[in-house]
């Protein structure tokens, strides 16, 4: 029988440094599935409040008009990368399809490396709030190694080489840049009302209530979300820390759980192929329809 620390235990006996996705994979899907789809969501959303990203999401119109489409293709696409290795055949697929998306807009190498820092930092930060257990040294260093290899995929260029070069990076870039603007507030809004749709409608309202109950306050003042009440506040992420006390008394985790998994991703009942997903440019006077049109930069979308 497996004991709670035996998957942190393999951790550690693994080489973040070379071992890096294969601890990842751990954490991710055995550690942490709940809170890594979670932090990772977070993570994509506080993107929105740096308007040179939400105003050009916003113009897209796909994650206004399709969130549920670009939540479920951000998930498949960056899940194939993890699950089959960045040498793979699927892996370099997916990669080939986030690239594609990304190349047909102006998007500074600063941006880019800013969303892969919030891939880093939000989800140990989240996990320090709100998990069973904080991550380990290993898995810390494991999560640097393994963004930084997805960054050179992306040809991007200055991504830091540490976790504290990463949250200094993050937050620097989030106090020189954070501000309200209505392209930003609109896929915020968006993202919001696609998170209240997993629920029936009374609990969906007090769903996205409860998601603003969870940003900081740089983040929800540049949305313009006025601040929820402290008592709900407290209510909320004092029911997140008591659920991360709750799991630690559960056994470990025996088969992983990947996000597609999940009830939140809906799209492809039938399944679907890596080359398919995402968005493509529009034929010459064609309609733009799930696969063509607008577009979706900085993956395809986030919960």
């Amino acid at each position: 029988m497996m004991k709670r620390h035996d998957w942190l235990d393999r951790i550690r006996q693994l080489d973040p440094e070379t071992d890096y996705a294969e601890i990842y994979r751990i954490s991710s899907w055995y550690e942490f599935p709940w809170d890594t789809n979670q932090s990772l969501g977070f993570a994509l959303y506080r993107t929105y409040a740096v308007p040179s990203i939400g105003r050009l999401l916003a113009r897209t119109g796909e994650f206004t008009g399709r969130a549920q489409k670009r939540y479920d293709d951000t998930v498949l696409i960056l899940e194939a990368v993890l699950e089959h290795g960045f040498g793979s055949e699927q892996g370099r697929e997916a990669i080939r399809r986030m690239n594609g998306m990304h190349r047909r807009y102006e998007i500074s190498n600063e941006d880019f490396v800013y969303v892969l820092a919030t891939f880093v930092v939000v989800p140990k930060r989240w996990l320090d709030d709100y998990g069973w257990r904080p991550y380990s040294a290993h898995e810390v260093r494991a999560a640097v190694n393994y963004y930084r290899e997805l960054g050179r995929h992306m040809g991007l260029r200055d991504v830091p080489e540490t976790y504290e070069e990463f949250e200094r990076l993050l937050d620097a870039y989030e106090r020189a840049n954070f501000a309200f603007d209505e392209g930003g507030r609109a896929v915020s809004d968006a993202t919001l009302d696609l998170t209240a749709s997993w629920y029936p409608r009374p609990l969906g309202v007090q769903m996205r209530r409860s998601s603003i109950c969870l940003l900081d306050d740089p983040l929800r003042e540049a949305f313009g979300y006025p601040r929820p009440p402290a008592v709900l506040t407290a209510l909320v992420r004092g029911g997140m820390r008591l659920r991360g006390r709750l799991v630690r008394l559960l056994p470990p985790r025996r088969k992983p759980h990947l996000a597609r998994d999940g009830r939140q991703v809906r799209g492809y009942p039938d399944g679907y192929r890596i080359s398919e997903l995402g968005t493509f440019e529009a034929p010459a006077g064609g309609p733009a329809d799930g696969r063509t049109g607008g577009g979706c930069p900085f993956g395809a979308g986030a919960s």
